[in-house]
């Protein structure tokens, strides 16, 4: 045997192999994740994720630990959820934002007429305040994502950065 990870499983988190498809259920919610790769195994003993190869080879070796992060992150996930704080940042024109659907709509960006949008993802909730934007969920490419979409609304261009440094931007992760 040339590489094993091991994931615990948390108090309260059940955790499932239906063929490559990975069930993990906790009290905040269930996450589905499709984990195949070839000369990569999973199983699932003592309150314990095991991820096992045979091979040598360094790009296999780097997806059992890639495999053993993302179940870390998905026991996390359902157990205490994900939240990014965003601050939205202006000296010139004051954004406003809104929540229309599933998009947040990015008005006034540096006295723009159009508005602008990001789109969030599937089961996220963003919250609005006054100047900072709270974005939760159980799945944390899920909220990155969101956050990154964000972020990448109010990128700046045609005009000097070190001047207009407008935008949303991540402040904390927890």
């Amino acid at each position: 045997m040339a590489a094993t990870r091991k994931v615990k499983i948390p108090e309260g988190v059940t955790v499932r192999i239906e063929g490559n498809l990975v069930k993990v259920q906790g009290p905040k919610g269930m996450l589905m994740r499709d984990m195949y790769y070839p000369n990569v195994s999973l199983a699932i003993a003592d309150k314990e994720m095991t991820i096992t190869t045979e091979s040598r080879r360094k790009k296999i070796l780097a997806v059992c630990g890639t495999f053993a992060a993302h179940l870390q992150n998905m026991c996390t996930g359902v157990t205490k959820g994900y939240q990014y704080r965003m601050k939205v940042v202006y000296s010139h024109f004051p954004i406003q934002l809104k929540i229309a659907g599933d998009r947040i709509e990015v008005g006034n960006f540096l006295g723009e007429k159009r508005s602008r949008f990001a789109r969030i993802e599937k089961d996220v909730k963003v919250a609005l305040g006054a100047d900072e934007v709270t974005i939760t969920g159980i799945d944390k490419e899920s909220v990155g994502k969101t956050a990154a979409n964000i972020e990448h609304a109010t990128r700046i261009r045609e005009r000097d950065p070190r001047v207009f440094q407008d935008g949303v931007y991540t402040v904390e992760r927890v």
